[in-house]
Formats: structure tokens, sequence, C-alpha cells
């Protein structure tokens, strides 16, 4: 067995330059063309679906017809007859062989297409009917609740541009425009590989020195949320075969790979050894916390995160970095959590050695942004993060800061933006 390392070969970068070297080395997947049935099954929280890799244009007019927008009759909206006799009715999805006169009107459903002659329509609880004759107890003007043809799209009119997530409404244009599949970046396939012999499934008894799996879950409850799919997840021994045939099969079929233990520097931290054989490790350590040991590697195009073992650092270190690269090779532009400006409702204990990002939950008040952390911030401390809507940016370089300080405050719970970043 290897003795303990006292130093490591890993410079401590910044997460300005951790993010650098992550972004150059990961890029949107190439698109496949999907039909719509799995397009809807992509839709996930709000600006994480399927992302566009064409723009969408409409072929025909919408509606390609003058249209009714109420239940009603169409008639001449200048004809002054007080009452008039109505010709037979037209139902949406069909054409009936009338032409509206003066003297006459057509009982009609909303979306049928208005009839030869007529242009506008009466709303039904604006008239009466009785023996085939309908009165009208007010005029209308000509258009007057009609939908011109190509009012909603005109022929030629880009509907939806490329980069664009799909959402319900995004996936609704496309059939309107009779769009049945579309060209999209894919969803990342993620591998998760929990290591540790102490490792127990939920559910079963905990032998001696053993706690229970939680990274593995909780991980790829992340991953979904981020829009990803786990296609394989394994709990992995602390040794060098266990680890080696477990990366080879997450490697086999994902677009990513995270692993969660094993990146520090005891004496069964394999991960990083085994990453420098099969690939290259880009960076091992950054001057954040909690999570200093995050580790970045590649094998051939196939990105790896390596995580901390501790609950919060796996989670904190997946939010801060994995997740904006996830939606990175889902296509999405907008990759960052929302920021804002918060006062601390208490003093607020930080080392000034590293980044620290600090569970909280941040609050609206009259008078602004208001935030308290959730407890104890370590990393073993998996309930701050339980409730919380935001991390607490606390710079390099800061010491404590006092109740009433301004806060940078990430807002976890809030889908990302464009703008941010580190």
């Amino acid at each position: 067995m290897k003795a303990f390392a006292t130093t490591s070969p890993y410079p401590v970068i910044s997460l300005a330059e951790a993010w650098r070297c992550v972004a150059a080395h990961i890029h949107p997947l190439a698109p496949r063309r999907l039909v719509i049935e799995e397009l809807v099954q992509g839709v996930g929280p709000a600006g994480s679906g399927y992302v566009l890799a064409e723009d969408i244009v409409a072929t025909e007019n919408i509606p390609p017809f003058p249209a009714s927008s109420m239940d009603g009759y169409a008639v001449i909206a200048g004809d002054p007859a007080a009452t008039r006799r109505v010709l037979g009715e037209q139902e949406a999805g069909s054409m009936v062989a009338a032409r509206v006169l003066p003297g006459t009107a057509l009982r009609i459903m909303t979306g049928a297409p208005l009839p030869e002659g007529a242009d506008a329509v009466i709303p039904v609880e604006d008239t009466s009917e009785s023996d085939g004759w309908m009165q009208a107890r007010r005029g209308v003007s000509p258009g007057e609740n009609v939908r011109p043809v190509g009012s909603d799209l005109a022929a030629g009119e880009l509907v939806l541009s490329s980069g664009l997530p799909l959402g319900p409404a995004e996936i609704g244009l496309l059939a309107a425009v009779g769009h049945g599949a579309a060209l999209v970046h894919p969803c990342p396939r993620v591998a998760i590989l929990a290591t540790g012999n102490e490792l127990a499934p939920p559910g079963e008894p905990l032998q001696p020195g053993q706690i229970h799996d939680s990274n593995s879950y909780a991980l790829a409850a992340a991953v979904a949320g981020a829009g990803g799919r786990v296609v394989f997840a394994d709990r992995v021994a602390d040794t060098e075969a266990a680890l080696r045939a477990a990366l080879s099969r997450a490697l086999a079929g994902s677009d990513l790979v995270i692993t969660s233990g094993g990146v520090s520097m005891g004496t069964r931290d394999l991960i990083k050894p085994l990453l420098e054989e099969l690939g290259v490790v880009h960076f091992g350590r950054v001057a954040i916390k909690p999570g200093k040991p995050l580790t970045f590697a590649t094998v051939g195009d196939t990105a790896i995160f390596g995580l901390p073992g501790f609950p919060v650092s796996s989670l904190v270190t997946f939010e801060i970095v994995v997740r904006p690269a996830l939606r990175v090779l889902a296509g999405h532009r907008a990759l960052w959590r929302p920021e804002t400006q918060a006062r601390l409702r208490h003093l607020l204990r930080h080392a000034p050695d590293r980044t620290e990002f600090q569970r909280a939950v941040v609050t609206r008040e009259q008078d602004g942004n208001w935030a308290s952390t959730t407890g104890a911030q370590v990393s073993s401390r998996l309930t701050s993060l339980v409730g919380a809507n935001a991390l607490l940016v606390i710079p390099q370089g800061v010491g404590d800061l006092p109740e009433g300080a301004t806060v940078r405050a990430l807002m976890i719970a809030q889908p990302e933006v464009e703008e941010g970043g580190w």
C-alpha cells in the first residue's frame, strides 16, 4: 500500500481559471433529428428542454384562411337588415357551400373558415335565433371577430431560432407549422461512479464502518434537474482494478462521467492516477470551499469530473461547474444561475484562503434582499443544502463579514440566464 502523499502535484488554481479550462474542452453535442414525441419527453424545468440546432420557418400562413374567433354568426358588416335568414352552420374543419348575402347569416363555430361573402362575426351572445331567422342586438365592424389569413404566422416567417430550448409553447409551435421532427442537440448521457469501500445501498443494514450511499442519488437527481440523462451508475470499491473496470464501462456509452470520492490525497484516493493513465488531467485542485480537490480530465472526447466525496462538496461543485458544463453539452446558451445582492442577517465567518460557497436562504423584504445561512457549513452536513435557495459567494482574500454586509448570492432555485459565470 502506498504511503500518504505530503504534497500534491496539482497546483491550486482559481475558479475562473478552472472554468476557462472546462469551457475549452466542452462543446455542444452533435445535433440529431428527433420526432416530436421524443421532444415532448425532453421537456423538464423551465429552460431545460432539448435545444434547437436549426431555424424553423413557417411554410404556410396560419391561419391559412380567414377564421372566426368566436361562436356566432358570419355576416356582412354593413348589412342594415334587422333580421337575417340563417343559411346553415359552418363547423371547424370543413367548408360548407354557402355564400352570405345581405339579409342572410351563417351560424359559425370558433376556428371555422369564414364563408364567402361574409366579413365579420356577430358573437352568439349578442343574438337570438328563432325559426331559422337570426336577430342581432348590435352591429359589427368589418373584420370584427375574424382572424385574417397569416395573422398568427405568415409564410416565410421565422418561427423558432436555433439555440432556443424547447418548452411546451415551442413544441406547440413546431406542431402548428407542421413539423413532426426537429434537429436538436441531444440530451447528454451521464455516468455516475460513487467510490468508497464504506458505501452501502439505502435500505440495507450498515456493517461496522459503513455509511449509506447518498451521492449516487443526489448526483443523479442533480443531473436530471440539469437536463442530463443518467445512463450508468455504480458504487465502486477503492481498488485499482474495480475503479479501472468501472471507468471503462462508464466511458463506453456516456458523454460525461462524474465520480465522487477518491480525489484527495489518501492512500485510497486512486481516481487521479487512473485518469492520468487513461487520459489527461487538466486540473486537480481549485481554490474553493467546499470542493478544493475538484478534478477535471478528458479521455478522448469524454469529459470526466472528479468530485469530492463529502455530500455537500459533491453537490456544490456540481452546481458551480458541472451543471453549466452539462448545459454546454446540451447546446444551451443560458449557463448561469441568476445573481443578486443580499445583506447578511448575522455575522458570517470566513477563512480568506479560498472562495467559499455558503448555503443560505435569501428572502425579499421591503428594504431589499436579506440572507441567512442554513447553519453549520461543514461539508458532510447535507442538511445545510435542504431548503437553501442560494449560495453566498465569499471571495478569496476576504475575512469575516459582519451583520448587514452585502454579499453576492447565486439563486440556485431559479432557471439559468446568459449573463454571469466565473
